[in-house]
């Protein structure tokens, strides 16, 4: 967590205040605003990593929010969050574009910062995956990584030896030493470089979460499940799956489903 931006739209003072105490301790900086046309105004005034919208709200609704972000900056995630349940608007707002639907009586603590958590990772993600798409050199060329030493060189040439190949790939290293850049220096020198790359850090997951975002889950096996979702190992089909935190070791998967 570096400071990742979210915007809170609600028209209830007392629940801005609860996800801004909430998500500022989990160390987001964190802006609240009560009604859709400042909420517009906002995202466009400034940059954001996730939304968080009420549905009904005066004036502009959550939904209208919602497109507009959409129009403006498509890759922006909008959480759509609502009092009460409606499987009509929760279809209407999940096929415009949210990244999630929440009933606010329904979510805990630890689900509503994993929906947060999620939402900003998808848009680093997403930013990550087309910066470095554009980074990308001709063949052989490593330009995310810097380096000129014999070392660096030996990983260079160790990354366009195991590209090519279909086999779990482990990278150890200390923290901080670029584990990562690694990974995603193989997957876009890999045959696999248009798939997705995904990136998760298990340590920064409650274990109860873990493999509910690992593996998916279906509709009604928790509370606050109100449709099924996809697990990361699916997202990453056919791409890079990079899980890191694993135990002491760093650990690098590729799909091959």
């Amino acid at each position: 967590m570096a400071g990742e931006r979210v915007l809170i739209v609600d028209d209830e003072k007392s629940m801005c205040q609860y996800l801004s105490i909430m998500l500022k301790k989990e160390g987001y900086n964190v802006k609240t605003v009560g009604d859709g046309e400042h909420a517009i105004e906002e995202m466009k005034r400034a940059n954001y990593d996730a939304i968080m919208t009420d549905i009904k709200m005066k004036g502009i609704n959550g939904l209208e929010v919602l497109s507009a972000v959409k129009e403006y900056e498509p890759n922006l995630p909008v959480i759509i969050m609502t009092a009460y349940a409606s499987q009509k608007t929760a279809i209407e707002a999940l096929n415009n574009g949210a990244f999630h639907y929440m009933v606010k009586r329904a979510a805990k603590n630890d689900e509503i910062k994993m929906i947060v958590h999620n939402a900003v990772e998808t848009r680093r993600t997403r930013n990550e995956n087309v910066y470095l798409k554009r980074r990308r050199g001709s063949e052989g060329k490593h330009k995310n990584i810097i380096g000129e030493s014999e070392s660096m060189q030996k990983v260079f040439r160790r990354i366009d030896k195991v590209a090519p190949t279909d086999s779990t790939i482990l990278i150890r290293g200390k923290s901080g030493t670029g584990k990562e850049l690694v990974a995603k220096s193989i997957h876009y020198k890999s045959n696999r470089a248009n798939k997705a790359f995904v990136s998760i850090n298990c340590g920064a997951l409650p274990e109860n979460l873990l493999e509910s975002e690992l593996f998916g889950h279906v509709k009604g096996s928790f509370t606050g499940a109100i449709r099924d979702k996809d697990g990361l190992f699916k997202v990453a089909c056919g791409g890079t799956f990079f899980l890191d935190e694993v135990g002491r070791h760093h650990r690098r998967f590729r799909s091959s489903c």
